[in-house]
């Protein structure tokens, strides 16, 4: 009975805590290895972004993403959708207790949003650099908060701010098979 590289990976991620990995399994090792340390660099490479539902109904959407291109980063995803009021509270849960939650939660589900996952070395820092301060009143000219947004709860679109917080994100909204 031969097994099948699946079914090896299977078993050596069920026992490894448990056995030796046999010689049939040591090859698979660094191979695995490999998957998950590429994972970990891209990771730090990526962002995910919003574009929220005051610069989307503004018909901001092409703009916004051209500036995001021209900066350079490329999108790995992207997607149109409606969150609803108890999507967007999932979402933004890490605010649940700030007193501009149910706000929040609101504006997010009153419109369409644009939901996308860029990729570009030093992907977070960049991102947050071109989108400019949450307050579009201190944001510096040219970024995008400082160009499309209507004030500081309208303020045109989301950057993750943090590697971890960009793959939670990402996740949120996009399957693996969705993200290229």
């Amino acid at each position: 009975m031969g097994l099948t590289k699946e079914d090896k990976t299977i078993l050596l991620l069920l026992l490894w805590p448990y056995a030796k990995i046999s010689r049939l399994l040591r090859p698979h090792l660094d191979s695995i290895k490999n998957k998950v340390l590429k994972i970990n660099k891209m990771a730090t490479n990526r962002t995910f972004t919003m574009i929220k539902p005051d610069a989307f109904a503004d018909a901001h959407t092409g703009a916004i993403l051209a500036m995001i291109e021209k900066a350079g980063f490329k999108i790995k995803a992207a997607k149109v959708t409606h969150l609803t009021a108890e999507t967007a509270g999932k979402f933004y849960a890490v605010h649940s207790e700030r007193p501009f939650y149910q706000d929040l939660c609101q504006y997010m589900s009153s419109g369409a949003i644009v939901a996308a996952i860029l990729e570009k070395d030093n992907a977070v820092a960049d991102f947050r650099t071109l989108i400019g301060a949450t307050n579009p009143a201190n944001a510096a000219e040219g970024t995008i908060r400082k160009i499309f947004a209507k004030s500081l709860e309208a303020n045109a679109i989301h950057g993750s701010d943090s590697d971890e917080n960009a793959a939670i994100e990402g996740s949120f909204f996009f399957s693996g098979l969705e993200i290229m």
